[in-house]
């Protein structure tokens, strides 16, 4: 999805380049690299061991690669289908109607598929109506449903202010705040959150069971726990005192829902991304502290009420409902109560969570995991589960110049615990340490925990924290203050079944932080995007990824490379990875590993190449970290009419070629390709298809929109775009990939 053009880190935290010259001037890491050894020679580093991997899958990739297109529909390999399993609107409840497509509905949505599909999973059920790892036929998805930037089509002529102008709100800008309609904002509200649905195998394939008890919505306005340390619960508690809950223990409502997390224990983790864009501060209020106003200029968070004529900060403006309803005044952070009790100046503090649900139990409550951190959470991926040893999750942080994070439990793994649903995570993720990633000169990394202990927390000038409590809560503060590396918009992170590995997607880059001058070992492009789109800097990402000694969870060091460079085959010294136009990309965000065959797929969200082609997903055959070598980087851009020319040396993995990194889907017209998950046999693959038509026009201009996918293919009503989810399958029914 589009992403705010901010940065909210000031700190003075070291880039990549920072560390470099140490690190390429170190000869046992430079001959290491350059020889290839790989896990062998990475071995001998300090703090590395080899990894023992699981049997390898085929060494090259068995379908043809999809070629690019700019059409209105989901592209496949010969010998590939897909069918539409739900899309935006669906019904979830029998009582309700099927999807007008023209935003007549009267209902709140709360029973109705949500928006803006992205990160998903499936769950098993076995005959006793418990999570099991086995195919049973029968089965539950959840789906994340991130951004209401699309709204105006679920609304009979768009969004509305109810002001002459009629200026159409989007997600990130300035607005129009008049006061919105009731309903209006109800269904924006209600089409966040996850969309939880059972399955069932059918001679067809799988269809949802639209009567299943299962069935439900977790939304903006579900009430959740709050959890954290038992040490630290009641100081966590003090930062979500609001009206609606004086005691802090609940919260209301899930928002932004992008990457996610499965547990081995079988319950769903819906991470909260983008969700300082849905508050304003209005109003005459109370001035606040000097820190809880930095801590919400760190999030992003409107600060304070703006002047006269100065531009609003973002919102959807569901604050602005003509009504004393709190679900709507919640959106409001001005402190015009007497305390933190009389309104809802805290509000914004019970979001920015991983949110556990267990997909199994429609009456349990969802918790909000506090140890686990608050910042723009992309993604919660587990380590490889080892009985008698704890776990680990791999956590992105997803704005600019933000951190890679990992969370490691207390508790270690029992095989016992799968399928106990929310009183496993209670014993999981309530209890840990939490750390930030730091890369340092030798191109090892280490992990920093963030604990008042470290005196460069509980001394930090930016920001005074009070204590444990406030560490979570401002885990962004706390990164800063030990020195961790920033990094550039870690996407989606995943784990490679066969070896442990962490791969996170840098989905690119702006030409405000990328010129020959501000490169680095880790972002070290600074090139002109050939077609002119998006100008310079790095608008085509790369993915990165580091192995841990025996990929333990409480491992506190690691090595990196580079895995792979999006570029546009024809972008001359930009394109290192020898892209062709069978697997050119830009721009990749969802990372995921099939556990059946090994691949790793890749889903882009672009702007950079999309007069070329829609957005995409490949598959991959990984090799391991180590495996290529030193590559010098030629970077030349123009900066005020002038080039600017230079070099950055940096680690790259080793060249796939077109037999191992193919194109493998192509999505409709302004679409994001997003979420992904499969079946245990690798038969049947669930994709996302996310916003097609973004760059539609207000709907009250009378154009037609960008893409009217998928009712142009059959299904359901016609006339506007909708978010989906398909099923793949091979018409031969063999594994999918190989």
């Amino acid at each position: 999805m589009s992403h705010p053009d901010q940065d909210c880190n000031t700190s003075h935290n070291a880039h990549f380049q920072d560390v470099l010259a140490q690190s390429l001037h170190n000869p046992s890491r430079r001959s290491l690299l350059r020889g290839g050894l790989g896990l062998a020679g990475l071995a001998m580093l300090p703090g590395c061991a080899t990894l023992t991997s699981t049997p390898a899958s085929a060494t090259a990739l068995g379908f043809a690669s999809v070629d690019k297109s700019l059409l209105d529909n989901v592209m496949l390999p010969p010998g590939y289908q897909y069918s539409v399993l739900h899309a935006t609107g669906d019904s979830i409840d029998p009582a309700l109607p099927a999807y007008s497509n023209r935003g007549v509905e009267t209902d709140d949505w709360s029973r109705r598929i949500g928006d803006h599909h992205d990160g998903m999973d499936l769950f098993y059920i076995d005959a006793n109506g418990r999570y099991t790892e086995k195919d049973t036929g029968r089965a539950v998805l959840c789906v994340n449903h991130e951004s209401s930037a699309d709204a105006h089509f679920m609304h009979p002529n768009g969004q509305t202010s109810n002001k002459v102008s009629g200026k159409r709100f989007s997600q990130f800008g300035d607005w129009d705040l008049g006061v919105r309609p009731e309903l209006e904002v109800l269904k924006e509200i209600n089409q966040h959150g996850v969309s939880v649905v059972e399955m069932v195998k059918t001679p067809q394939g799988w269809r949802v069971k639209p009567d299943s008890p299962l069935n439900r919505r977790v939304t903006a306005q579900t009430p959740m726990r709050i959890n954290g340390p038992r040490a630290h619960i009641e100081a966590i508690r003090n930062f979500m005192v609001t009206r609606w809950d004086a005691a802090g223990g609940m919260a209301r409502g899930t928002l932004n829902n992008c990457g996610h997390g499965k547990t081995p224990w079988g319950t769903y983790l819906g991470c909260e991304e983008n969700w300082a864009f849905y508050f304003q501060t209005t109003g005459a209020g109370a001035a606040l502290p000097a820190g809880e106003l930095a801590a919400r200029r760190r999030y992003g968070v409107p600060a304070a009420a703006p002047a006269a004529g100065a531009t609003r900060a973002p919102s959807q403006g569901w604050h602005t409902v003509s009504s004393t309803d709190d679900r709507f005044a919640r959106w409001n952070l001005a402190a015009t109560g007497a305390n933190a009790e009389r309104d809802f100046r805290n509000e914004a503090n019970t979001f920015g969570y991983n949110v556990e649900i267990d997909p199994l139990a429609p009456d349990s409550t969802p918790v909000k995991r506090v140890a686990m951190g608050r910042f723009a959470h992309e993604a919660a991926v587990c380590s490889l589960p080892q009985a008698g040893q704890p776990l680990a999750f791999y956590m992105g942080c997803d704005s600019r110049n933000e951190y890679i994070y990992k969370f490691v439990t207390t508790a270690v793994w029992d095989p016992r615990d799968v399928g106990a649903g929310l009183t496993a995570g209670d014993k999981y993720l309530s209890e840990g340490k939490l750390y930030v990633a730091r890369f340092d000169a030798t191109g090892q990394g280490e992990w920093l925990e963030l604990t008042m202990a470290d005196a460069r927390i509980a001394n930090y000038s930016a920001y005074k924290f009070a204590n444990q409590a406030d560490v979570f809560v401002n885990a962004r503060f706390a990164a800063d203050a030990v020195g961790a590396t920033k990094m550039d918009r870690p996407e989606w992170g995943a784990v490679n079944y066969r070896n442990g590995e962490v791969y996170f997607a840098l989905t690119n880059n702006t030409a405000a932080n990328r010129t020959p001058a501000k490169v680095d070992a880790a972002n070290p492009r600074a090139y002109m995007d050939l077609d002119g789109i998006k100008g310079m800097g790095n608008p085509n990402g790369h993915i990165i990824r580091f192995k841990e000694p025996g990929h333990q969870a409480t491992a506190k060091t690691f090595a990196w490379d580079i895995f792979l460079f999006g570029a546009e085959e024809d972008s001359g010294d930009a394109n290192l990875s020898g892209l062709t136009a069978k697997n050119s990309f830009s721009s990749p965000d969802g990372l995921w590993f099939s556990k059946a065959t090994g691949i790793c797929w890749i889903q882009t969200d672009d702007g950079a190449f999309t007069d070329e082609t829609n957005c995409m997903m490949l598959a991959a055959i990984p090799g391991q970290v180590g495996d290529g070598g030193k590559v010098t980087v030629k970077n030349k851009v123009m900066v005020a009419g002038a080039e600017q020319t230079g070099t950055q040396e940096t680690f790259l993995g080793a060249a796939l070629g077109e037999a191992k990194l193919r194109r493998f889907l192509v999505a409709p017209l302004g679409a994001e390709v997003t979420g992904i998950t499969e079946t245990a046999d690798g038969r049947t693959l669930f994709v996302n298809i996310q916003h097609p038509g973004e760059l539609s026009k207000p709907l009250a201009t009378g154009s037609a929109p960008q893409s009217v996918w998928p009712g142009n293919q059959g299904y359901g009503a016609a006339g506007r775009p909708r978010s989906a989810t398909i099923v793949i399958t091979r018409k031969d029914g063999g594994v999918i990939g190989l």
